[in-house]
């Protein structure tokens, strides 16, 4: 019998290993070339096949109970359509400054199950088949660049080149070089033509650079299509670019997404460290659907890439998540204790409405003994309250 290889993205729920067989046939899209990525009726889970190299496939679906959706009826029940095919991923190719040539291979796959993301990837679908400019506003690790690739993949310049250039914390003379050229050296515009243009933090554009932006874009009407990224406040001074708006939510917005995101995060970092990913564990998969990821998506793939190391060969706990931290510096042993304590406290006062008595049941721990932990921590249990 066929392993279950939905084991490796850690959901407890099982699907019948005649649904999910590397040998079943699904109509119309058996054996793809390329991962691809299909999406079912609105409210539907979302579904992967992705390619293997040991020629299993690999789906991924998700709904509210935070499992994979058991597919006893045929595939076609879900109403499943193929959204778009993708091909292996390919590192990005370095240029000089904030400026560098993405492959046109590179595959940016938009995970998601909710709602919010869903009209997300069909406007960006629909938008995709334009040449108008595309201004994406989110806040920083929201998806925003995933969003502008996809869009550049899924248009009649996925053969061009894509250019993308880092606006954030440049100066305007860097800006103008950047995009403009100097000294005989092409700039991003000249670079994109045919292709598209991926400029991200838009917003930090000096007036003057602005305006002879879109004077630039008009004059080459046609020859290179512009995306811009920037942060929600910032997008009314993309105005004189014209175009399209998609505006994406916080991750915290839509909780629906986390557990996909964290599933394909895992299988992501598992194969660059060699080990099997054996998935969470039900307390790892309860924090990251209460965490409140003020980094966004951004975030939760850094935590899951530090907890994998810490996991070792185990399915990642909650401990695991709670003390991973962005970058690659490993907190003190007094620190990572303090941190876990902060959010294990946060975590049960959330889930028990702060009534201190309840948590420390859940903590198996006497109430004086876990008020003195509260009390060391910090933590007000008033704020979980009402």
């Amino acid at each position: 019998m066929s392993r279950n290889p939905l084991k490796s993205v850690g959901f407890s729920h099982r699907m019948h290993l005649r649904d999910i067989s590397h040998k079943e046939k699904m109509p119309g899209y058996h054996a793809p070339d390329s991962p691809s990525t299909f999406r079912g009726r609105r409210g539907q889970p979302a579904i992967t096949i992705d390619k293997r190299p040991e020629s299993q496939y690999f789906w991924s679906g998700h709904d509210t109970t935070w499992g994979l959706r058991a597919m006893s009826e045929q595939q076609t029940s879900l109403g499943a359509t193929r959204v778009e095919p993708t091909t292996p991923a390919q590192p990005a190719i370095a240029e000089s400054g904030a400026r560098r040539t993405t492959d046109r291979r590179r595959d940016e796959r938009i995970i998601s199950a909710s709602a919010q993301m869903q009209e997300v990837v069909d406007q960006a679908s629909a938008i995709a088949r334009s040449d108008n400019p595309v201004v994406i506003a989110g806040d920083s690790g929201s998806g925003r660049k995933q969003v502008a690739r996809a869009i550049h993949q899924w248009s009649p310049r996925a053969g061009g080149e894509l250019i993308e250039v880092q606006l954030a914390a440049t100066s305007e003379p860097a800006q103008l070089r950047e995009l403009f050229g100097e000294d005989g050296a092409p700039g991003a515009i000249a670079q994109a033509q045919g292709g598209t243009l991926l400029l991200e933090s838009a917003d930090q554009l000096s007036a003057s650079a602005l305006t002879r932006l879109a004077d630039a874009l008009r004059s080459a009407e046609g020859r290179v299509r512009l995306l811009a990224t920037t942060s929600p406040e910032g997008a009314g001074a993309l105005a004189p670019l014209g175009g399209e708006r998609l505006a994406i939510a916080r991750l915290a917005e839509r909780v629906e997404d986390v557990l996909p995101l964290a599933a394909h995060f895992l299988a992501e970092f598992a194969a660059e460290e060699g080990v099997e990913p054996v998935g969470f564990t039900a307390d790892a998969r309860r924090w990251l659907v209460e965490e409140p990821w003020s980094g966004n998506v951004r975030e939760l793939r850094e935590r899951i890439r530090q907890a994998i190391r810490l996991a070792g060969q185990g399915a990642i706990s909650a401990e695991a998540l709670m003390l991973s931290t962005e970058g690659d510096e490993v907190p003190s042993f007094k620190d990572a204790k303090r941190a876990f304590e902060t959010r294990y406290v946060e975590g049960l006062l959330r889930r028990c409405s702060g009534n201190i008595s309840r948590a420390a049941r859940m903590a198996k721990k006497d109430r004086k003994d876990f008020y003195d932990v509260i009390r060391r921590t910090g933590v007000d249990p008033q704020h979980f309250r009402g």
